[in-house]
């Protein structure tokens, strides 16, 4: 897996990468409450909001991690928000992405560097 400083995390899956966001965003965001997903088939380029998350204590704003094209978004998130507590690294992902260049992945955090920059 490999983070961002906006605390999401990406998985590659085949020639798709899984966006989510770490545990440590979700234990500072509180109870999720509602989380508004972007459509499939949106082009977005890295640093474009793309997701919208309420809580408890506040409203956050998912951040495009790299550019490419959303390809399915996590519905499940849109009925039970609280999933993103309950399982922030698994099944509260909030969508998939092709992108175009994966070498882009590089520049991002390893797990160990990213423990080390919330540390």
């Amino acid at each position: 897996m490999k983070y961002t400083e906006e605390h999401e995390w990406l998985r590659v899956e085949g020639d798709l990468v899984v966006v989510g966001i770490t545990e440590h965003a979700a234990e500072q965001l509180g109870d999720v409450v509602f989380v508004e997903l972007p459509e499939p088939e949106t082009q977005v380029a890295k640093g474009d909001e793309v997701c919208v998350i309420e809580s408890v204590k506040a409203a956050s704003d998912i951040l495009a991690p790299v550019d490419g094209e959303i390809v399915e978004v996590n519905d499940a998130l849109t009925d039970s928000p609280d999933m993103v507590n309950k399982d922030p690294l698994g099944e509260a992902w909030f969508f998939k992405m092709k992108i175009d260049d994966t070498g882009v992945l590089d520049d991002l955090m390893d797990e160990d560097e990213y423990k080390d920059f919330i540390g």
